[in-house]
């Protein structure tokens, strides 16, 4: 189960292979840039599990006949009901018993099955891959050839799931995300084995390294494919009760959530609540004789019980670490899903509290990053909940991760006057007395603070959040103010990110406040992005010493960012100076304008 796929029209070696990736780099015989076809089972699993389907719906269909034909002592006045049938025509199956075409109609479904077969296995011949020093590329398709390539420069991350059935099988699927709706990149399926080590060669030449540490583990002895079935099919049981993923060398995770509090999180929501509401008023309709009540909300309380049951599995062993390529988050219980965050793909961070997690003290964390799906898929939530539920220092292990250049003071005030609202000393610029009466419950809380290289947006009472903006990911700041804003002399502010969950928006700002944090955003966000790196997050020693020779004047005409943090026990990272004038903020524009959108530094 754990066999190479052979290489297409090649001898499976990098030599003279061009865009081949170094071979210091990579581990995978799959990654040496030759084409290579899938895992010979994906056709099962891909199309097998459609005739196995079908098959049952058939034998379902025909179940009163085979009990008839093989077990009647089951069901003894079945043989009057078969005459029936018979009797009345117009049934294949009885017309193949009146003229008695068992044999034709034998080699009709043999003839059948062995077009899919054929079909499927031409349709796995032709669906090949190939992974070189610049991207990923898969060509599939029979009639109509289809071509995709995830360049690996624009790497959002790599997702690994394992569905049920093909991780007792000792399969996966391994997904490239790319910088772009719908342009994801899929092999499915590998043996895991396999996917482990393409994932880690992908991360690998995608964090730009040029020199690899070579291993010097001796090669695994090579065994029977009886021994091979047996190990695959025992370690992956083993995966469902000890969890799928092999130790990192940091912390297995840095948060744990016990069932209870996952259970717990979910029923104490407003759409559970709303669930027990209708179940009242279902009650009090049935006794009161309205009896369509039953046929028009039973069926939507059923379809929610499941989708509540559906995201507790879901979330079921949930785990979040760091590793050498970014953070790692798993979670799921029978289909397990493992994806890594490369550094600097993470463009915002919710931290929320429904009012009702309040007494227990329970937090979510949401971000906004790009997934390479389309807006209609339905599976994109789970790619952008980093914290199902937590406590406020799970939160804070998390921010470490997401925001790791968040100095440890800072991050301690997220926690403190971010997450819980304004106290004594309370930094945030907060709305307005006089605009009390558009944001009469939060007003207090209302506010922003601007840090060296984060925007910091805290807001709402009855659902507590705190949006978290890297200035390097931010692509524009918009101001908006209406009559009703412009008579209190207040604004509107919105920050714009790549879609997601995250909702970067802060209503009723002062307009002198709101002008100013417009001119330190656009220098902020220019500045942060010309000293960005985290699009080629790994450096060897060979390469440190001609970048930062090479950047030290970029760096610092752009603020560095370990400079910059380096000069905030003297001095702020971004000064407090007078307003610029109209042709230095058009300079400021022209430098925004030049410096490369989000997608093409991805």
């Amino acid at each position: 189960m754990t066999s190479t796929p052979e290489p297409v029209g090649g001898s499976g070696t990098s030599t003279g292979v061009p865009g081949a990736p170094p071979p210091q780099l990579v581990r995978s015989p799959l990654s040496d840039g030759e084409w290579h076809r899938l895992h010979p089972l994906t056709p099962l699993l891909r199309g097998g599990l459609f005739l196995i389907v079908v098959i049952g719906i058939v034998f379902a269909n025909l179940r009163d006949r085979l009990v008839f034909i093989f077990l009647p002592w089951l069901a003894p006045g079945i043989e009057d009901e078969v005459g029936e049938w018979e009797g009345a025509g117009g049934d294949p199956i009885d017309f193949i018993i009146a003229n008695n075409l068992y044999v034709l109609a034998g080699l009709a479904v043999l003839g059948v099955l062995i077009v899919l077969v054929a079909v499927f296995y031409t349709s796995w011949r032709f669906h090949t891959f190939r992974i070189t020093g610049d991207d990923v590329e898969v060509r599939s398709g029979i009639l109509f050839r289809t071509q995709r390539r995830a360049p690996l420069d624009r790497v959002q991350g790599v997702n690994l799931t394992r569905p049920m059935i093909a991780r007792l099988l000792g399969m996966a699927k391994l997904e490239v995300v790319g910088a772009g709706a719908d342009a994801n990149v899929k092999l499915e399926y590998l043996s895991t084995a396999n996917a482990e080590a393409v994932r880690a060669d992908i991360l690998r030449l995608a964090s730009g390294r040029r020199l690899g540490m070579t291993s010097g583990a001796a090669a695994p002895r090579p065994v029977g494919r009886a021994a091979m079935l047996s190990q695959t099919v025992g370690r992956e049981i083993t995966g469902l009760i000890e969890g799928p993923e092999a130790p990192v060398a940091e912390l297995e995770s840095v948060v744990h959530i016990p069932v209870g509090r996952l259970v717990a999180s979910h029923i104490l929501s407003m759409s559970t609540l709303g669930l027990l509401v209708a179940v009242v008023a279902i009650v009090i309709g049935v006794s009161q004789g309205i009896t369509w009540l039953l046929f028009g909300f039973v069926p939507a309380i059923i379809g929610y019980g499941a989708y509540w049951l559906r995201s507790i599995v879901r979330s079921l062993r949930y785990a979040i670490a760091p590793t050498p390529d970014g953070v790692r988050i798993t979670f799921g219980l029978f289909t397990t899903i493992t994806e890594i965050v490369p550094p600097g793909r993470v463009h915002a961070v919710e931290v929320t509290q429904p009012i009702l997690w309040r007494p227990a003290g329970w937090w979510a964390v949401r971000i906004n990053r790009l997934t390479g799906r389309s807006v209609a898929d339905s599976s994109t939530d789970q790619f952008t909940t980093a914290l199902p539920v937590g406590t406020a220092a799970d939160v804070e292990r998390v921010l470490r991760l997401l925001q790791p250049a968040l100095p440890d003071d800072e991050r301690a005030l997220v926690v403190q006057q971010g997450m819980f609202g304004p106290g004594e000393g309370d930094t945030f610029t907060n709305t307005p007395k006089r605009a009390w009466w558009i944001r009469p419950l939060s007003y207090r809380r209302n506010g922003f603070r601007l840090t060296g290289d984060v925007l910091l947006m805290r807001r709402g009472v009855v659902w507590r959040k705190l949006v978290i903006l890297p200035l390097a990911r931010l692509q524009s700041l918009g101001l908006y103010q209406g009559p009703l804003d412009r008579a209190s002399g207040v604004t509107n502010v919105r920050a714009h990110v790549v879609t997601g969950p995250v909702s970067p928006f802060l209503a009723a700002v002062d307009r002198d406040s709101a002008l100013a944090l417009f001119d330190d955003v656009a220098r902020g966000a220019v500045r942060e992005a010309l000293a960005d790196r985290t699009h080629r997050w790994a450096r060897d020693e060979t390469d440190a010493a001609p970048v930062a020779s090479a950047g030290s004047t970029a760096a610092d005409e752009a603020g560095d960012v370990s400079s910059g943090f380096a000069r905030s026990t003297t001095e702020p990272l971004i000064p407090v100076v007078e307003r610029p004038s109209a042709g230095e903020r058009d300079e400021t524009r022209r430098a925004s304008e030049s410096t490369p959108s989000e997608e093409d530094r991805a």
